[in-house]
């Protein structure tokens, strides 16, 4: 039973509420879900409950992984019961402070998650799967709650503004702090150490798109970490998913937990590998990297001609994709017998300039000199995979060549009967 705990006591706006923390098992044995208390409906009080997704599993994962882990502050509001604050008077330093104390609850309350619902739910199932967490600590807030209209009406508000303005970690953050995500800790280590990705070749910012102004950059660096991904993944599917430690294991869960440094080293010398042939085996990369100037990147990304495609976000993204789909093409068996420079010697055959086929009209708008930038990164994936092996186009899953000819003649307009035309035949309408 819950009795008392030392606490902090604050007020911010009409709020008073009291700083602490609770043990997994006391949040597991104490903590509801909201039931009636916000609503006199049942079918508001269930809506409520049905917002409480499956985001909870994911949380247990990490809590029963992750030796590092730590959560923000539940927000618990009590309700019923008996609380009562006890006041302890300190002295220090000549000032006397009286906000610190203890809560002291008498068993009878009522507690429940005003923001927190999927922390809670996530420590309750951790706790089914490891008991050793039971005296595991969480920073908690409690603040009071009336059953009446006025004050549901209160708790309704601070409801609502919790979780309204609460927002996800941005992309950026993660690419910036994330020290389980491979692709990050990979990003941030050509950026760091890469001349094809050091100082102003990557655009930091929130989006993926590059700023107009910006003459300077390759890409983005949420593109880039994007790249890395599916540099991660293929890895990742291709090595370590057929070994026992991983079998069972998503990718999407591989990346919320940080390998062993001898996996890291090993990944990382497979992305090395790539970008690094990257940077010499496609020609207009390896031009970039030689010009001295404050605006390299002035003659391949340009609202005149629109530039080269893999300057812009929407087409190395897919680029990288298709060359892993190449990669796969060929039943290599040792991840250590890609050819990575054989790959790149494949792609760098074809042409990248966007005013030019195949790219005008899919990716290039020539009459309002924009990119196009709706619903055609998988055909332009495809394009590249399809112009790299184009001297033996059998090797392409025949779902993806009727995919390029559906999608492509949409793209330039084509009004003739698409049944009664092959791919090649519409390539000859540029």
């Amino acid at each position: 039973m819950l009795e008392k705990f030392p606490a902090i006591r604050a007020t911010i706006g009409t709020w008073v509420y009291y700083i602490g923390s609770l043990t997994f098992q006391e949040v597991s044995n104490y903590v509801k879900k909201i039931d009636n208390e916000l609503h006199k409906s049942k079918g508001l009080s269930d809506a409520i409950q049905r917002s409480i997704t499956n985001n909870y599993i994911q949380i247990k994962k990490y809590i029963l992984k992750q030796d590092e882990m730590f959560f923000n502050a539940l927000v618990l509001a009590i309700y019923d019961g008996d609380p009562e604050w006890v006041e302890v008077e300190l002295g220090f330093e000549g000032e006397e402070y009286f906000n610190l104390g203890f809560l002291s609850l008498s068993g009878d309350e009522n507690i429940f998650a005003v923001d927190g619902q999927h922390r809670v739910e996530g420590i309750k199932a951790a706790l089914k799967e490891n008991n050793e967490l039971n005296d595991e600590k969480v920073p908690v807030i409690f603040i009071g709650h009336k059953t009446t209209p006025d004050g549901m009406e209160k708790t309704r508000r601070l409801f609502s503004t919790l979780n309204r303005y609460a927002k996800p970690v941005s992309m950026s953050d993660i690419v910036a702090l994330d020290e389980d995500d491979t692709a990050a800790i990979l990003t941030r280590y050509f950026v760091e150490n890469s001349d094809l990705f050091s100082g102003n070749r990557i655009v930091f910012s929130q989006q993926k798109a590059i700023p107009e102004r910006d003459k300077a950059a390759l890409t983005s660096i949420i593109t880039f970490y994007q790249c890395n991904v599916e540099l991660v993944k293929f890895y990742y599917n291709q090595k370590l998913k057929i070994t026992s430690k991983y079998k069972k294991v998503s990718f999407t869960d591989f990346l919320k937990f940080r390998p062993s440094d001898s996996v890291l080293s090993k990944i990382e010398a497979f992305c090395k590998k790539y970008w690094n042939a990257f940077s010499i085996g496609i020609s207009e990369i390896a031009e970039y990297l030689t010009i001295d100037s404050k605006t390299p990147a002035s003659k391949y990304r340009n609202n005149k001609i629109g530039g080269h495609i893999l300057f812009r976000p929407i087409g190395l993204l897919p680029f990288v994709q298709a060359t892993m789909m190449d990669a796969k093409l060929y039943d290599v068996e040792n991840i250590s017998e890609i050819s990575i420079k054989r790959i790149m010697r494949s792609f760098n055959s074809q042409n990248f300039w966007l005013n030019k086929f195949p790219w005008k009209n899919v990716a290039w708008d020539p009459i309002n000199k924009i990119m196009k930038t709706s619903g055609n990164q998988k055909l332009i994936k495809l394009l590249f995979l399809y112009f790299a092996n184009i001297e033996d186009v059998s090797l392409i899953d025949e779902k993806d060549i009727t995919f390029i000819k559906n999608k492509y003649a949409s793209f330039i307009g084509f009004e003739g009967n698409i049944e009664d035309v092959q791919l090649s035949d519409l390539f000859e309408v540029k």
